[in-house]
């Protein structure tokens, strides 16, 4: 019996189908689901969200957000989720550098306006270790 993945953001669904098994990186790290795990509520971490489905292995790089296993439905609530094909490596390189830089000149930053400029930052180191681990 396969599962079925689903994985949504706030903007889009970025993925939808059934799977022969998900590993998801979580606080605690990585979680391995296959057909018959038992319930869970898990926060997910900036990592690597690898899909499985026959002999064919979908990378994904997700970050923050929920993960809910209930039956053979795994539902991915993430703030970000980007598949690898997706990733413009430039334009993430570019986007953390400006962030980096933002987050050095910042002398009286709102603490949360931190927090979101440090948070992009894990993602794009997210996405590029995603993008370059095949090289």
């Amino acid at each position: 019996m396969p599962l079925t993945l689903e994985i949504v953001t706030p903007e889009a669904k970025v993925y939808s189908d059934t799977i022969d098994s998900v590993v998801i990186p979580t606080m605690e790290g990585e979680v391995g689901i296959l057909p018959g795990h038992i319930p869970l509520l898990t926060k997910v971490a900036n990592g690597e969200l690898r899909v499985t489905k026959g002999a064919q292995t979908l990378h994904l790089a997700v970050g923050g957000g929920f993960a809910e296993i209930d039956g053979d439905k795994v539902s991915v609530l993430a703030e970000r989720a980007i598949t690898e094909e997706q990733i413009d490596e430039k334009a993430v390189e570019d986007a953390m550098k400006r962030a980096e830089q933002s987050m050095r000149d910042a002398k009286d930053m709102d603490p949360n306006e931190f927090e979101h400029l440090q948070s992009m930052v894990r993602f794009a180191g997210v996405q590029l270790a995603v993008k370059r681990r095949r090289r």
